[in-house]
């Protein structure tokens, strides 16, 4: 008589553990960016230096701190006119420009053959505190101006102080609420138009995605979103808004980052459409490639260009 074999005890699974929240210290949360960058990544991918005609970019290093640079531009240049249709003459421009380059120190000139002049300056006047200066000297009256920022980088929090000709006066502060959350808020002073105004901001930025938007008692609101599908592309979109003019415009676009070149392209509200390519041909030699068409105004722009030199 053959014995019967009892089956196996079955063994039930141990309950999962639940996943504990990640405890966030407020006491460590990261420094936000400016508050003049919050909408940094919609602005890099839908807004790049657009140009029309021919640019050609040469930099030449002198030694390890110090470079100069010459840029040619020929182009059609763009007249007001009262007319719907776009008046362009065509114009042409050499640029010389003289960098230095230090860790704590950046200077940068520009002088063009119309007559213009400009200067760039970034100092850090300690490890928390940073001065930069800009400023640009016309031949045409009311043109020129100047303008000094004061950046100081707290540890969870930064601060703006702005002077600048005409009585312009201005400060911001950004403060990280979150390790994903910032806020902030601005105030400015034109004292030669005497007007004022405040504005506030949020940003809210993760590894795959960043949401910002921004409201001003000018009467300015704008959104922007940009998420990251992969390491080499992001999707981004943004919307402006004049709610005293009740303008408004919406625009989306990609941003493609391949090994050799990058590209860039959107499509807006206005029915405009413009693409935007970088390059690379080789080590310090750059190709570009503009395009940018305006189906309402009937305006068409397009570019190519050479930037030679690191």
């Amino acid at each position: 008589m053959a014995t019967r074999v009892p089956p196996p005890a079955t063994v039930s699974p141990a309950p999962a553990e639940p996943i504990k929240p990640e405890k966030v210290d407020y006491m460590d949360l990261p420094c936000p960016i400016p508050y003049e960058e919050i909408h940094r990544e919609a602005m890099m991918s839908l807004k790049p230096e657009h140009f029309e005609g021919m640019r050609v970019d040469f930099t030449k290093g002198l030694n390890q701190k110090f470079s100069l640079s010459h840029s040619i531009v020929m182009g059609p240049t763009e007249v007001p006119s009262q007319s719907a249709e776009t008046i362009k003459i065509p114009t042409a421009n050499y640029e010389f420009g003289a960098n230095f380059i230090d860790p704590k120190l950046m200077l940068f000139g520009r002088i063009l053959t119309d007559g213009r002049l400009s200067a760039r300056v970034k100092c850090d006047l300690s490890e928390n505190l940073t001065m930069k200066a800009n400023a640009q000297l016309t031949n045409e009256p009311h043109m020129s101006h100047g303008m000094f920022n004061f950046d100081y980088k707290g540890s969870d929090y930064r601060t703006q102080l702005q002077l600048g000709n005409g009585g312009l006066i201005g400060a911001s502060y950004i403060q990280s609420v979150t390790p994903h959350l910032s806020l902030g808020g601005e105030v400015f002073w034109a004292g030669q138009h005497r007007k004022s105004g405040i504005g506030y901001a949020a940003r809210y930025s993760t590894d795959k995605m960043v949401a910002s938007g921004q409201v001003a008692s000018t009467g300015m609101v704008v959104l922007g979103y940009v998420q990251k599908v992969s390491d080499k592309v992001s999707l981004a979109t943004d919307m402006m808004y004049n709610y005293m003019s009740r303008d408004v415009t919406a625009s989306f676009g990609y941003d493609y980052i391949l090994r050799q070149c990058r590209l860039r392209g959107k499509i807006d509200s206005n029915g405009c459409t413009s693409a935007f390519l970088e390059e690379r041909l080789n080590m310090g030699l750059n190709f570009i490639l503009s395009a940018e068409i305006d189906h309402r105004k009937k305006d068409y722009k397009f570019g190519f260009g050479l930037t030679v030199g690191e």
